[in-house]
């Protein structure tokens, strides 16, 4: 049957004032919008013959673009309808927004550039008009040229994968080109582009190495919709098994971002010679790159003092600690009109968070109390059933109640002078890489702890090993929490109750007639290892496919918690007959008796003044570090800090915790940073192949916490049963977890796991854009060094190494700041310390 055809011409006027200014500007003020680059080539095309091409547009300074649209309208038959969706086809399109390269920060802009100057393809005065011809012409220029030779180079497949229609079905064939970047500008009336140049990027396993190639026109092209007036083409080829970094659109965004001037596209077209080309190149990189030094507008803005440690711009002065109490004002003043809004979000109101609370109050109680009784044990067990330093007493004939009181009380008065006289602003000098070197050390302790309480366990069951395990009695090193750990949960004052040591352990006696069991030491171990595994894979649950969303959630809220219980079940009921190692329970002593404080003497007291004033270094960094890493601006918080307030709380309880023997507490790393990502709302982000979290808000509220410590408080009634039904090897499995789940977001253990990683594999992260390969793996390895250091003083058998251990901590200052930067440049150990 016939078929009627009608040719439909759409007339559209160029709007010489909006229509022509599509350039996109960021923080780059000397680049100009896009005024028609057709116009300034006027006068040379002018007497030259028009363009022959049905696709092609009379331009000039006020032109007018035309358009051809074919319609064919078929009277529909019985027979046409059959074959109708033969002939068509579906076409996705996928738009995105790239940022402009930073020719300052980003040292891939500028590798980019040295390696297309270094093998230049560039074509001038190309004569071709139809864009099949442009782009086989710059093929067959990268194929030719010697610099570039692909040995399995396939022009036809190349050429084919450039466009839409690689591999379509015959009858569906659109002819588009499929991958390409162009300069755009959002205005009221929407969307526009530059329309002068275009660049094209593909990816071909048959290409061994990436290729770039521009091409200048003898005459503007119109090729269609948004591309109607191309005078210049740029094609970037690469292979697909690159570095985030090196990938085709990487390259395609250094060279789009060069070609976004309209200022630099008018120099390239006077350009006559490819040393010219080049030179313009070079100097425009020399403009992008003092451009960039300036002022840079964040996308996202969020207010520094509420949400970050401060971190003043210029070196810290002594009038930046007075007056005297400032900071405290200052803390009080932030936080007090938000004081109510702690106890009421997300209880009141649309965003109801219940639940969330919930779990997160179940967690932060296991997280809190089951450390405790694990740490306990281990004390138990390296004082012989007491805690801190009795050693010290019981060497010096002193009273341990008072001698403890003291050294609190001096602990605590040195921590309120630091709240005082505004000290924690010397936390602005704790770099980020020196805070993760801190937290990974920390993590590390965790992990040893729990190797330490198995080895035990298999030296006396499985290989019979009953020698003495109350090895040295330390008992300094425990008055600074270093014994077995750094970071002991002093949240809780369950140590002086629970002295947790297995019955098996107490004497020497009992030794004597227990036999060792080798079923205990593997079933112990399994224990262990079946508490890290159900724990952490209930952590991750929430990204798997299973179950309603909330319910995973739920379960991921709640992995520490159901693990411990579900192992522990097992191991009291289905494996009643085997012996395991438990802590014990010693009720004599009484929880609220008042140290005698006149019954030391001075000498003592001054000795107390000293372990003091140690402790209280060791207090304060830990304290001000864990808070700055939980105000980090990646977790979203928006309620202000308070690091001078929350210190002249911690010196206020702690001196009633002192005079009743207690145990002193701090804020705990990684139960905090751990507390703030169970609060938060965590999406999964996609960018360039790599996923990864990202925290959109946190839920803050003092209620998980009051809950939390509520329930500790009522964990004494649970004593002797059903707590001591826990065993150690469940503890042990606890501290794994934490260790493992502490570590997630630690750059360090990020950038050590580079060098195992294919460089293809490489996230997308600022430092791998900024820093080149090498700097960062020095940085790593000095980092690594520096930790090695931490390990050596806060895991060393001797004493007195553990007792300058804070002034190890203090020491990374001078060297982050004087010793680094004459091994790395200043810039890139800046770019690797930044946040983002």
């Amino acid at each position: 049957m016939a078929a009627a055809t009608r040719r439909v011409f759409h007339l559209q006027p160029c709007e010489n004032s909006s229509m022509s200014q599509c350039g996109y500007v960021e923080d780059a003020g000397y680049l100009k919008c896009d005024m028609d680059d057709a116009s300034e080539t006027h006068e040379e095309s002018l007497g030259e013959e028009a363009f022959d091409t049905i696709n092609s547009s009379i331009v000039s300074g006020e032109s007018i673009r035309f358009f051809v649209n074919i319609n064919l309208e078929v009277q529909p038959t019985q027979a046409d309808e059959s074959e109708l969706p033969g002939g068509c086809g579906l076409l996705h399109t996928s738009r995105k927004y790239l940022n402009l390269k930073n020719f300052e920060e980003e040292i891939r802009a500028h590798r980019d550039l040295d390696g297309f100057l270094a093998r230049a393809s560039i074509i001038l005065n190309e004569p071709a008009t139809s864009l099949d011809d442009v782009l086989r012409a710059m093929l067959l220029r990268l194929v030719h040229d010697p610099n570039n030779t692909e040995p399995n180079c396939n022009l036809d497949l190349l050429m084919a994968m450039l466009f839409t229609d690689a591999g379509a079905p015959k009858e569906g064939k659109v002819h588009l080109l499929s991958d390409t970047i162009q300069g755009v500008t959002a205005t009221v009336t929407g969307v526009q582009y530059q329309q002068s140049w275009l660049c094209i990027i593909c990816t071909s396993k048959s290409l061994l190495k990436r290729h770039v190639c521009i091409s200048r026109l003898v005459r503007p092209q119109n090729w269609g919709e948004n591309s109607c007036e191309v005078r210049f083409v740029i094609l970037v080829l690469a292979p697909p098994k690159m570095k985030s970094t090196k990938t085709a659109t990487e390259v395609g965004r250094t060279f789009a971002t060069m070609f976004l001037d309209i200022t630099f596209r008018q120099k390239l077209l006077k350009t006559r010679t490819e040393e010219e080309f080049k030179e313009a190149l070079v100097h425009q990189r020399q403009l992008l790159t003092v451009v960039s030094q300036g002022p840079t507008p964040s996308l996202q803005t969020y207010s520094i003092s509420s949400i970050c440690v401060q971190r003043p711009q210029q070196p810290l002065q002594h009038k930046d600690f007075f007056p005297v109490g400032k900071g405290i004002r200052e803390d009080i003043a932030r936080r007090l009109p938000v004081y109510s809004l702690d106890f009421t979000d997300g209880i009141i109101g649309k965003n109801n968070a219940v639940g969330k609370y919930i779990t997160t109050t179940l967690f932060l109680y296991f997280a809190c109390l089951l450390p405790t009784i694990a740490f306990g044990s281990l004390n138990d067990e390296n004082t012989d059933g007491a805690i801190v330093i009795r050693g010290i007493c019981d060497d010096y004939h002193l009273d341990f109640n008072t001698f403890y009181a003291w050294t609190g009380l001096w602990n605590s008065f040195f921590l309120a002078l630091y709240a005082l006289f505004n000290l924690s602003l010397i936390m602005s000098l704790f770099k980020r890489s020196t805070e993760e070197i801190i937290a990974l050390f920390i993590s590390i302790t965790f992990m040893l702890d729990a190797v330490k309480g198995m080895v035990k366990i298999f030296q006396k069951y499985y290989y019979g090993n009953l020698g003495n395990y109350n090895t040295d009695r330390t008992s300094l090193v425990s008055l600074l929490g270093l014994g077995t750990s750094l970071n002991t949960s002093f949240h809780t004052a369950l140590n002086t109750s629970l002295l947790a040591s297995p019955p098996e352990l107490a004497s020497v006696s009992s030794r004597s007639t227990e036999h060792p069991s080798r079923e205990t030491a593997v079933l112990s171990l399994l224990i262990m290892l079946g508490t890290l595994w159900l724990s952490y894979t209930l952590y991750q649950f929430k990204k798997s496919p299973y179950l309603h969303p909330y319910m995973r959630e739920i379960l991921s809220d709640c992995a520490l918690p159901i693990s411990v219980l579900t192992f522990s079940l097992i191991c009291s009921y289905g494996f009643r007959e085997i012996k395991m190692s438990k802590f014990r329970y010693n009720p004599s002593e009484s929880l609220f008796k008042m140290a005698e404080m006149h019954s030391l003497s001075l000498g003592a007291i001054g000795s107390a003044m000293g372990l003091g004033f140690l402790l209280s270094m060791l207090f304060f960094i830990e304290q001000n570090l864990v808070a700055a890493l939980t105000n980090a601006p990646e977790n979203r918080l928006v309620k202000g800090t308070a690091y001078h307030w929350d210190l002249l709380l911690i010196a206020i309880i702690n001196t009633g915790l002192s005079l009743f023997g207690m145990p002193w507490i701090h804020a705990a790393y990684p139960h905090s940073p751990l507390h703030v990502r169970a609060l938060a709302l965590v999406e999964e982000r996609v960018e360039n192949g790599h996923i990864y979290e990202t925290i959109v808000n946190v839920k803050e509220t003092r209620l998980t916490t009051l809950g939390a410590s509520i329930l500790v408080g009522f964990s004494l009634l649970l004593l002797p049963v059903p707590l001591q039904w826990i065993p150690k090897p469940v503890l042990y499995g606890l501290f794994l977890y934490i260790a493992l789940t502490s570590i997630d977001a630690n750059q360090l253990f990020e950038r050590v796991a580079l060098l195992l990683k294919d460089q293809a594999s490489y996230p997308p992260t600022h430092y791998i854009r900024r820093v080149p390969q090498r700097k960062i793996h020095y940085f790593t390895g000095l980092q690594v060094l520096q930790l090695l250091l931490l390990c050596a003083f806060g895991m060393s058998p001797l004493p007195y190494m553990k007792m300058i251990f804070p002034l190890i901590m203090i020491a990374m200052i001078p060297i982050r700041y004087k010793l680094l930067p004459r091994i790395i440049e200043a810039k890139y150990l800046d770019a690797m310390d930044a946040e983002h």
